[in-house]
């Protein structure tokens, strides 16, 4: 079993260049439908404009993206043109940066520093 998130956005078309600019690849698209399957390493993500009601809604989760080395994804980001802010340091024991779509879908982006690694094997 696997599970891909399809998250609401007014524009197939213009989301595409951000989620390209995160890193993420197009693995399918319909325009037609209003519709793409995108790829990040392992993970699936579908966009859908069908399911995007007229008014925007409050945000209704977030999607949280691991990637190997967060550093170096965040420098990847940044040499993309995605205007993104610093890396912090959570009190929860992750470095990571967040940021919201065109559409205000919210990614939480991050990785364990060594004191949550430790914690997690105690």
């Amino acid at each position: 079993m696997k599970l891909i998130p399809m998250l609401p956005v007014r524009s197939v078309v213009a989301s595409l260049s951000f989620y390209q600019q995160l890193g993420f690849t197009v693995e399918q698209f319909r325009e037609e439908w209003g519709w793409a399957m995108l790829r990040i390493g392992e993970a699936r993500l579908m966009l859908d404009q069908s399911i995007c009601h007229p008014h925007p809604l409050p945000r209704q989760g977030i999607i949280y993206l691991y990637p190997d080395d967060i550093a170096q994804y965040h420098q990847s980001v940044k040499a993309r043109g995605l205007d993104i802010p610093d890396l912090e340091t959570t009190f929860y024991g992750m470095i990571e940066f967040r940021i919201d779509d065109p559409d205000g879908n919210r990614f939480w982006i991050g990785q364990p520093t060594d004191r949550t690694a430790d914690e997690a094997k105690a």
